[in-house]
């Protein structure tokens, strides 16, 4: 069974996400040691997961969303 995915992980620098080991960025065990693979927070942002093949997905659940209070100046 496949370890989960973690969207936001706290420390993202310090694993490599090639595959489900997880391997710390110093002491990788299934790759050639080159270099590790980001996570895609690192690469596109925090608003990784709400582009891409399920943007439409995402956009859906955005708008099914409650609306909170306005907190507008005017």
């Amino acid at each position: 069974m496949a370890k989960r995915f973690p969207i936001h992980p706290a420390k993202p620098e310090l694993i490599c996400w090639g595959c489900d080991k997880y391997c710390p960025a110093d002491s990788m065990a299934c790759g050639n040691g080159s270099d590790r693979t980001q996570h895609p927070v690192e690469l596109f942002g925090p608003d990784w997961d709400t582009f891409g093949l399920n943007a439409h997905d995402a956009a859906q659940e955005n708008d099914k969303a409650p609306a909170g209070p306005d907190l507008s100046l005017e």
